[in-house]
């Protein structure tokens, strides 16, 4: 994240000493990314962060491929998912490669019984249903429909949710996610052109500091395995902290669309960026103004990258017979575009309200079992006449 945030009480210099009010040191910790090369922060701990007492359970939640060379578009049912009490367990795979996996889950209650940390893949949350707060070790989100939720890899956090009615779509990156660099300047402040800028970033708040000692339940994610740990302190012990590696939150509400007179590609839409897949927005806005323009998105072939749209609400002109909590694939090596009639419909409409969050890998997506079994089995023939 290429902003700059300072949260609570921090020396004057870095790797210095930084006192309590008793006279013994505060504990500085350097939370970076690859290697000492990319962002990091500075953070101060009212303990060592170092302190585990017992390992625990360890198992593997591995997706379960179902079908690893897929050529077939599919359809999936989100809202399928059933709910789940626990939001660990309520996170279910349905599309996975080597690079991201993508996650629905619909957890019900808040996490309050243990502390959660991803050590492989920044996540990247987008709230469908339900609010709440992002309880993180730097500071605290609220969060509601149409929120994104960037959660770099290695940050410490629980989901608080004010209700039971909650549904999330999640995507887990091996690569760090970051706005796009076309969008940035050399300094990595976001250009005119920029279809959001800082302002519309929500930084942690609220920091809470907890000095507590005891046993506090940790899981960790790492190499596809869940590992329980427990550390000796509260993991929310921190004081302060400075720098640009740090959760934060972008409404899809907040994105500010670009239209032409004539259709926009889909790199219009882009909201984030990895080395190995995007992430786009597609928000209300008003259609292409050339007396001659089709609204509807032109035929094309996926020649490089698969293509997951998530459905969120609104109408879905291109689609026939596609609601809120769908997911469609389209993947590489065959040509797709609107649904028969979706053409005709589109011509002399002004402006859309549809609102979906896609994703275009640049690796095949391997779909889950957990995928598989919320399929319809039969969305490739929808193009048929």
């Amino acid at each position: 994240m290429p902003f700059y945030h300072q949260l609570g009480k921090i020396p004057p210099k870095r790797h210095t000493q930084f006192r309590k009010p008793d006279g013994s040191l505060y504990s500085e910790q350097l939370f970076g990314t690859v290697g000492f090369d990319g962002m990091y922060s500075n953070i101060y701990h009212e303990h060592r962060p170092t302190q585990v007492k017992e390992i625990l359970n360890q198992k593997s939640v591995a997706p379960k491929i179902a079908k690893a060379n897929n050529i077939q578009s599919y359809r999936l049912k989100g809202f399928d998912v059933a709910p789940c009490d626990d939001y660990l367990e309520s996170r279910t795979p349905v599309l996975t490669n080597s690079d991201c996996t993508i996650i629905l889950a619909a957890p019900r209650k808040s996490v309050t019984d243990y502390f959660y940390k991803n050590t492989d893949a920044d996540e990247l949350i987008f709230i469908h249903k339900g609010s709440g707060t992002l309880k993180t070790f730097l500071g605290n989100i609220s969060f509601g429909y149409g929120d994104y939720l960037l959660v770099p890899r290695g940050v410490i956090y629980q989901m608080e949710f004010d209700g039971p009615e909650n549904r999330l779509f999640i995507v887990e990156s091996n690569h760090p996610i970051y706005t796009p660099k076309r969008y940035r300047n050399w300094f990595g402040q976001l250009l005119e052109h920029s279809p959001f800028c800082e302002r519309d970033i929500r930084k942690p708040q609220a920091l809470e500091t907890h000095n507590e000692k005891g046993d506090f339940l940790m899981k960790i994610k790492k190499q596809n395995d869940l590992i329980d740990m427990v550390y000796a302190t509260h993991p929310f012990d921190v004081v302060g902290y400075d720098g640009y590696n740090y959760p934060y939150a972008f409404s899809i509400h907040d994105f500010e669309p670009i239209t032409g007179r004539i259709h926009q590609p889909p790199p219009v839409h882009q909201t984030f960026e990895t080395s190995a897949f995007v992430v786009c927005s597609f928000v209300p806005r008003l259609y292409d103004y050339h007396p001659l323009s089709i609204p509807a998105p032109y035929n094309h072939s996926n020649i490089d990258s698969d293509e997951v749209i998530y459905y969120v609400d609104g109408d879905f002109m291109s689609r026939n017979d596609i609601a809120p909590g769908h997911i469609s694939l389209h993947p590489a090596g065959i040509p797709h575009g609107p649904h028969p009639g979706a053409t005709e419909r589109s011509l002399g409409k002004t402006q859309t309200e549809e609102l979906a969050v896609m994703v275009d890998t640049f690796k095949p997506l391997m779909v889950t079992d957990q995928g598989l079994a919320i399929s319809d089995g039969n969305y490739y023939q929808s193009w048929l006449d």
